[in-house]
């Protein structure tokens, strides 16, 4: 057996002569630096994309293997699979330095088992299951040989147009910085360096989630205090878990593309939070300035992002080929390279690609993780926490195993495909794995009951053709379950929309079958909030489904059924048409403000439609009932350095076993500046037996209570404030108490 050196103790026996085990990382990336020329550095900076699949164009021009062998290329995209990484990560060990490459993808709700996306996840407000989602994931991209995930989402997101909504938390900073905390946990488990742990990467840095009219790629523009508070917050959270990346955005902020920002990549991100990990351009984006008008061609474009701190270029190959003329003209600093390749090279060494480049590329951990049945269970579990209950009169569902004849209507009934959503991927034996809602309902009912199926329509139909069956069926059963929505390629990146509202003539479809009178499930499929007010307004039960992944059929099932009591609540406000956006529940007052949905009397107001959404943020119905005692503060003035502890009774009034997300809002009456109507401040999940009473209490301290002022500074300000504890952001009890100094 020939027996390989890795370069690490090659290099620090040429510089030092000492054992490689006694130096630190930095000690290790300094002396690999060291031996590094310019263009090998500046090859550390850019990333290719593989040639078997993409998230953005194919680019396949020049060589790849030959510039990885010359040192050209320092991590590469969409290249998955023991067999393929091993491949050109042989090549990048033919290299001068014998740098390993770093492999990327962007494994946005799952790999090889599709969780629900991630914003019907952040429904389930159940950090822990959150967690665990990404975990698994990490366990099975990283046993195909990935490094790092593009992922996880922490924009912030109002504007359900936007396509790039499903990829995230919702439009609450507090819930949306927990969720970024956790899914970076989760993606990169007990640490880098073992071999089931992925790097994280938290995009898109920043404020993307705000594109004008919902616009994919458009513009931002805000306040620098709306940034701080807002915006910021969540990204903040994931460097503190440890993310080992950042992904910049495609958008300007406020004029300056945030790959060329150096107020966002170097002042806060690399200044104020310290954060150690490196940057890297989201697709093209590097290139992308000279279309925004900041730059006039690709030379411009390297100077101006590598000097503003992204450390890596994503394929728009602006890095490979203007650094090295840049640097020799003295308009990009040597540090500034240095810098950059210091940052890939330490999260290289960590991640122990030094020490063996293959590590990564073990067939038989492949194989094992491959179809691990742990896995399916847990995605069965994640996909019913994640089912929200929007309505449900006259206690429709659960419905019983013994309901004789069931009609399935609608064209999402026996779809596989459709259940995975966007960003996710597509094996070969999807079709066996994925599990339909026609599958999920004829595991539950008792034999001798009868279903019935009729399509309907297509997703995006304007035909008709099909409503006289559907109806025709629908008279024969006892009960229909009619499912709508949106395509699996309808929402995601670069899938903005002017309507939100069901394609094609679904709602048609529904009208015709709720006019027969029959008792009628809806179920709604999206990747985002969609308008639909007749259905809401008409049908006596409404279960919004999202896009659920692999195990989508069996949890829709067991919710249909009772044999999971819906809980999720919802993490974005759904609007009542798409003129009222952007809506959501933490807004701030006006001089003029509506009292009530009724008051139009020269208030702050529509006069065609009411100011509320339509599903309130937070909002989640349950089989069961709950009910909420007044709140009992433990004393109604508090100091900086006291608590004040918030104590509610929960009550289960219903006859299920149910769990309820208890949640927390508070209210700065009074401010230097405008403050919003509520805030989120926490939450609790509970699980309560029928009649079951329980106490949850919360504690608020000053520091809770902070803002950014009108000068930039995170203060408290002494007052008068409100809390508020409730099942909705919309349907709460409250309190008041004073802040003093």
């Amino acid at each position: 057996m020939i027996k390989i050196i890795p370069l690490l103790a090659f290099s620090l026996l040429l510089v030092t002569g000492t054992s490689a085990q006694k130096k630190s990382i930095d000690q290790k990336v300094d002396s690999v630096l060291k031996l590094m020329t310019l263009d090998e550095k500046i090859g550390q900076m850019n990333q290719y994309n593989g040639d078997w699949a993409a998230t953005g164009p194919i680019t396949k021009d020049g060589d790849k293997q030959t510039q990885i062998k010359n040192g050209m290329v320092g991590s590469m995209l969409n290249v998955t699979g023991v067999d393929h990484t091993r491949t050109l990560q042989q090549i990048a060990m033919q290299s001068r330095m014998k740098i390993p490459l770093l492999f990327g993808q962007d494994v946005i709700h799952g790999y090889r088992t599709i969780f629900p996306l991630p914003l019907a996840e952040a429904a389930s407000w159940d950090l822990k299951v959150i967690e665990q989602s990404a975990r698994i994931a990490a366990v099975e991209a990283s046993a195909a040989g990935v490094h790092w995930t593009f992922a996880p989402m922490v924009d912030i997101a109002r504007d359900p147009r936007w396509g790039r909504v499903m990829e995230g938390a919702g439009e609450d900073t507090y819930l949306g910085s927990l969720i970024a905390a956790a899914r970076v946990k989760g993606f990169q488990g007990k640490g880098l360096g073992n071999t089931d742990a992925v790097m994280a990467c938290a995009k898109h840095f920043a404020a993307y989630g705000a594109a004008i009219a919902g616009r994919d790629y458009n513009s931002v523009d805000m306040s620098y205090r709306q940034l701080l508070e807002t915006y910021l917050p969540p990204f903040k959270a994931a460097a503190d878990a440890g993310a080992a990346t950042f992904m910049n955005s495609f958008n300007d902020l406020n004029g300056i593309p945030a790959t060329g920002n150096a107020y966002l990549q170097r002042e806060i991100l690399k200044g104020k939070w310290n954060f150690k990990g490196f940057v890297v351009s989201d697709w093209g984006s590097v290139g992308e300035m000279i279309n925004h008008g900041f730059v006039k061609d690709n030379y411009e474009a390297a100077m101006a992002a590598a000097n503003a701190g992204s450390d890596m270029d994503m394929e728009s190959r602006s890095y490979i080929q203007n650094l090295a003329k840049l640097v020799k003209e003295g308009k990009v600093k040597t540090t500034v390279i240095d810098d950059a390749v210091r940052r890939i090279l330490r999260k290289k060494f960590e991640m122990g690609l030094f020490d063996d480049p293959y590590r990564f590329c073990n067939e038989q951990r492949e194989k094992e993780q491959w179809s691990n049945p742990a896995h399916i269970t847990v995605a069965k579990e994640i996909a019913e926490k994640s089912i929200v209950l929007l309505k449900n009169e006259k206690q429709l569902l659960p419905l019983s195993r013994q309901t004789k004849t069931i009609a399935l209507i609608g064209p999402f009934v026996k779809a596989k495909a459709d259940n995975l959503g966007f960003w996710s991927y597509d094996w070969p034996d999807d079709t066996a794995r994925i599990v339909s809602l026609w599958q999920g309902v004829e595991s539950k009912l008792a034999a001798g009951s009868k279903m019935l199926y009729a399509k309907g329509c297509d997703i995006k139909d304007t035909s008709r053709g099909g409503f006289a069956e559907a109806v025709e069926i629908a008279m024969q059963s006892d009960v229909v379950v009619i499912t709508v929505g949106e395509a699996r390629d309808m929402t995601g990146e670069a899938k903005s929309k002017s309507s939100i509202r069901l394609p094609g003539v679904q709602e048609e479809l529904v009208k015709a079958i709720a006019a027969t009178g029959k008792p009628v499930v809806v179920l709604m499929s999206a990747g985002r909030p969609l308008v639909f007010n007749w259905i809401s307004d008409n049908v006596p039960a409404i279960v919004y489904t999202w896009w659920l992944g692999t195990q989508a059929g069996n949890a829709i099932a067991d919710v249909l059924f009772g044999d999971y009591n819906p809980s999720g609540k919802l993490p974005i406000s759904f609007p009542r048409t798409e003129g009222q956006i952007p809506v959501y529940y933490n807004h701030y007052n006006t001089g003029r403000p509506a009292h009530n949905d009724s008051d139009l009397n020269y208030v702050s107001s529509y006069i065609d439609l009411p100011n509320s959404p339509k599903y309130a943020f937070g909002f989640g119905l349950s089989y069961t009932s709950f009910s909420y005692s007044d709140i009992e503060l433990n004393k109604k003035t508090i100091r900086p350095g006291e608590k004040l502890l918030v104590n509610c009774t929960i009550t289960n009034t219903g006859n299920y076993d149910g769990e309820e997300t208890v949640q927390l809002y508070t209210r700065d009456l009074f401010g230097s500046v405008v403050r919003p109507v509520k805030e989120l401040k926490g939450f609790q999940k509970l699980f309560l037996k029928k009649g079951e009473s329980k106490k949850v209490s919360f504690a608020i301290a000053a520091d809770d209570l902070r803002f950014y002022n009108d000068k930039l500074q995170y203060i408290f300000e002494p007052g008068d404030f409100k809390v508020f504890v409730g099942g909705s952001s919309d349907n709460v009890k409250e309190a008041g108490f004073t802040l003093v100094k």
